[in-house]
């Protein structure tokens, strides 16, 4: 069983921030699949599936970002899922716009969110799929005013084509592992 999380924030004011990225993704994988209903379980939004042989939990905390441990940590728990089988999914501002980064057992790089699920789990050693959201263009623009702001119309035409591609990772990263799906997608 694998556990993929998306993160973001609850409400329809950060509906299609950048910061929630990580949530469309999920939701645009979910209709790929059906659109299965969403239960409230373990403070998140999950959905559990079975693609391709395997059986997957999808997961959108509710908890607010920087709490996004206290939805994960105990569905890995109930579930009894590995980390290894665990991927959370989440916007970077050190990746342009339109570009992802698949890696595993890295530090949290400022993202709230990675923090406290590595600091819940104890670990930071599981798959993350980093889809790039960029930086603002002035450097005094504050980064978290960025990262909750919404799409350009520019970016909105091209996002799409980029969740897709996401969905196409976290595919690789399940049926042939992070090493191959990270060959063939970062970058």
């Amino acid at each position: 069983m694998w556990l993929v999380v998306g993160l973001g924030n609850p409400g329809n004011e950060y509906k299609f921030t950048r910061h929630n990225i990580g949530f469309m993704a999920v939701d645009y994988f979910l209709q790929g699949v059906g659109n299965p209903r969403l239960q409230n379980k373990f403070k998140a939004e999950i959905a559990q599936v079975e693609f391709k042989g395997h059986q997957v939990i999808f997961c959108k905390p509710q908890t607010f970002m920087n709490l996004s441990g206290e939805s994960v940590q105990p569905l890995m728990g109930f579930y009894k899922i590995p980390l290894d089988h665990l991927i959370v999914i989440h916007d970077d501002i050190d990746q342009p716009f339109n570009q992802m980064k698949i890696h595993k057992n890295r530090g949290h790089g400022g993202h709230n969110g990675i923090k406290s699920i590595s600091g819940l789990m104890g670990s930071a050693d599981y798959a993350r799929l980093k889809l790039g959201v960029g930086r603002p263009d002035n450097p005094n623009f504050p980064v978290a005013d960025y990262v909750l702001g919404k799409f350009t119309k520019e970016e909105t035409t091209v996002l799409p084509d980029f969740l897709n591609k996401g969905c196409d990772a976290l595919e690789s990263i399940i049926l042939d592992g992070i090493q191959k799906a990270s060959t063939k997608f970062n970058g």
